[in-house]
Order: C-alpha cells, then sequence, then structure tokens
C-alpha cells in the first residue's frame, strides 16, 4: 500500500513503540510529524531515509495547549494530519494506598487525556478531507488489570472505551478509530523489569522467560515492527471497516 501523500503524527515517536510505528508509517511514503523530547535529529535522519517529508514538535502532551501547538505545527507546515497515532505513555508500578497522587495525575494526562485532546483536534480537518485514520495504542492492561498499575490500567481501559465512541461517532464517514492492544514490548519500561529480577542474582536470559512466561504464552516480544505493520492495515483499504475495535497483539495473553 501507499500513504504518498498523507500525513501522520505520531506521540512519543522519538524512541521504542512510536518509533517502530512512525518508520513503518514512513516506509509506506506517509509524511510523518514526531513528537518526544530530546534532541530529535538523529531520529529524523531515520524516519527520513525512506523518502518523506518528516518533522518535530516537543509537545508536552500532559499539556493540552501544547497540544494545540502541536496540531498547529502539523496544519502550518504539512497541511494537517491524515493518520494519528496515539502512542505516548507513561508508568509507575506502587498499590493504590501507596500511589503517589501526582504519578496518578500525569499518567492520567499522559495516558488517556492526551488521546481525548489529540483526538478531537485531528477530527474536524480529517472530517473535512473525507478520511482519516486514528489508532490509539492501548494494552492489554486496558482489558485486564495487574497488581500495582492501577494508573496505568484505568488508562488504557480509558482508551478502549474511547476508541469505541469515536468509532461509533465516525461509523458513517470515511474516518475509523481503533485501539492496539500490545503485550509485552520490549521496551527501556520493560527492560528495566528484567534488569530488577535479574539484579537479585537470576540470569538475564532466565529473568527475561519468566517474565514472558507468567504473561505471555508465546515466550517472545511483540516488536515495535509488529506494530508498525497492523498501523499499516488499520489505514489500508482492508482495514476501512475495522471500527472502534481493541485489537489484541500479544502473543496470547489474553486468549488465556
Amino acid at each position: 500500500m501507499s500513504l504518498k501523500g498523507k500525513t501522520a503524527l505520531v506521540t512519543g515517536s522519538t524512541s521504542g513503540i512510536g518509533l517502530g510505528i512512525a518508520l513503518g508509517l514512513a516506509r509506506a511514503g506517509a509524511n510523518v510529524v514526531l513528537n518526544g523530547f530530546g534532541d530529535a535529529n538523529a531520529v529524523i535522519a531515520e524516519v527520513e531515509q525512506f523518502g518523506g517529508r518528516v518533522g518535530h514538535h516537543p509537545a508536552d502532551v500532559s499539556d493540552p495547549a501544547q497540544i494545540a501547538e502541536m496540531f498547529a505545527y502539523a496544519e502550518r507546515e504539512f497541511g494537517g494530519v491524515d493518520i494519528l497515532v496515539n502512542n505516548a505513555g507513561i508508568q509507575h508500578v506502587a498499590t493504590v494506598e501507596e500511589f503517589p497522587v501526582e504519578r496518578w495525575d500525569a499518567i492520567i494526562a499522559i495516558n488517556l487525556s492526551s488521546v481525548f485532546h489529540s483526538t478531537r483536534l485531528a477530527l474536524p480537518g480529517m472530517r473535512a478531507k473525507g478520511w482519516g485514520r486514528i489508532v490509539n495504542i492501548a494494552s492489554v492492561h486496558g482489558q485486564v488489570g495487574s497488581v500495582g498499575k492501577s494508573a496505568y490500567v484505568a488508562a488504557k481501559h480509558g482508551v478502549i472505551g474511547l476508541t469505541k465512541v469515536v468509532g461509533l461517532e465516525t461509523a458513517t464517514s470515511n474516518v475509523t478509530c481503533n485501539a492496539i492492544c500490545p503485550g509485552w514490548v520490549l521496551t527501556p519500561l520493560v527492560q528495566k523489569q528484567i534488569d530488577d529480577r535479574a539484579a537479585g542474582g537470576v540470569d538475564p536470559q532466565q529473568a527475561q522467560h519468566d517474565l514472558l512466561a507468567e504473561k505471555q504464552p508465546s515466550l517472545e516480544f511483540v516488536t515495535p515492527a509488529h506494530l508498525g505493520e497492523l498501523v499499516l492495515f488499520l489505514c489500508s483499504e482492508a482495514g476501512s471497516q475495522v471500527r472502534g475495535a481493541a485489537w489484541n497483539i500479544d502473543g496470547g495473553w489474553l486468549a488465556q
């Protein structure tokens, strides 16, 4: 498929899952607006290799005003957003009674509220153009719980609920909205959990195996490239009647 002439905005895309998705979209010919903190020059060059235009906006997506500035940038420099991938996310692990209030607020703001704000800003332009794709990166934790992850689980459940509503509200248009629910992906956050297990004297390979064995029957990680290919499917004509879905890509986690 070709996305030439389309512009994709991917939040939290200077590393990890977001970068993998951005690379997949660029490979298919899309222009890409990256988002994330730090010096993005190396990442821009990596995405530019596929020939499309690439930009970067450093918006902190916990702030609605900065999200609005990012969309204004996309409109000014690229003519708007055709594909929105809401990927930015953070995590903190603690029991409910010990969960820091400021961490709860930050996780809800970045993992859930930013999805709402980006979506409400993207929809008018997509409707005007008569085409659009919104893909929300949720999680298996949008459908099941895990101890110590109250804010993350609550936010991801909210993302799936929001996805369903937007999917219904756009059902008679050429705009679709869907969620992807990954299982374990080897991101820096997950690597830290492996390292924490290994710090107790467990062989790192065994620590990785044990982490996967607890949840993911395939015993293999989902990769950012897997997620990028699924985003491309949802952007294709074949995905045009996938609406309001929560698509699991989790090595069998939720089949148990």
